[in-house]
């Protein structure tokens, strides 16, 4: 039976393709279980933004947003307290585990959204770059989202993040410690992830932030619909060996970027454990 998720506080401290775009909440709303959608799977293909212009009014501009949103971040109860929790000696002997031997771990950041047009992306990708430039054990930053445009490409470079030029529909394997930092993706792209990842070697190598799995698992229970259960089952089985660790956002400010989100850690033992009905 899978634990509970614990829940990283955040109340003290201070510390030295073709995916279906979600659009961002605006405010604090009644917590809605998590969207599941049933597609045709899809082979990674390669991409590049539909637009091509080159506007450095443009970039100049969303680099200056960007700028003020790392800032105040940076500044904030929430970042602070979440960089303590990470911290504390259990989440970071987990972190410790998944690097082994390796120096860095890779950080691949799936469904980012338009950063140029919502601020909860914005703050994502703030979390993911401050959280690179706080540990050193976080490697280079790959992004991808099939919505960013030429502008959006071109200022994640100058942030020192590579954007991908393939649309890997979420299915990259893990050979070497990998953090994946997909908050509020569709359950379909976490499912391909772990079907991806379904060996223990790949899985103990892996390490996710995003929904809640425990929050799936409950609303699931709520679906008859088998072609959903079939579209979520690496999600509902890896539960029984993640160890789940949600953060809270206790302000306004960052509900909408990170409300009901995780750092998920996977500790399979044997490959018997890995064996699925119907696969």
């Amino acid at each position: 039976m899978a634990a509970s998720a614990k829940t990283l506080t955040a109340e003290s401290h201070t510390l030295n393709g073709d995916w279906t775009v979600v659009s961002s909440r605006r405010g604090r709303q009644r917590r809605n279980p998590p969207k599941i959608t049933i597609r045709v799977q899809k082979q990674p293909s390669h991409w590049a933004p539909t637009d091509h212009e080159i506007n450095f009014a443009r970039e100049s501009k969303l680099m200056h947003k960007m700028q003020i949103c790392m800032k105040k971040l940076e500044m904030s109860q929430f970042f602070l307290n979440l960089l303590d929790e990470i911290q504390t000696p259990e989440m970071m002997n987990y972190f410790h585990r998944v690097l082994s031997s390796e120096l860095k771990m890779k950080m691949v950041i799936y469904g980012i959204g338009s950063i140029e047009s919502y601020e909860s992306p914005r703050l994502q990708l703030s979390l993911a770059i401050l959280l690179k430039r706080k540990f050193n054990w976080i490697g280079d930053i790959e992004v991808f989202d099939p919505i960013l445009s030429a502008t959006e490409s071109r200022v994640l470079e100058a942030l020192e993040c590579c954007v991908l030029s393939i649309n890997e529909q979420g299915r990259r394997q893990a050979e070497k410690p990998t953090m994946f930092f997909m908050p509020h993706c569709e359950a379909e792209l976490y499912d391909n992830l772990l079907q991806a990842n379904w060996e223990a070697r790949l899985l103990n190598c892996t390490v996710l932030f995003g929904n809640s799995f425990e929050t799936y698992e409950q609303h699931l229970s709520e679906y008859k619909n088998s072609a959903i259960v079939d579209s979520t089952k690496h999600i509902l089985a890896v539960r029984k060996f993640t160890d789940e660790f949600r953060i809270k956002t206790i302000s306004d400010t960052y509900f909408s970027a990170f409300h009901d989100s995780s750092w998920h850690f996977f500790r399979p033992v044997l490959e018997t454990e890995l064996q699925l009905s119907n696969l």
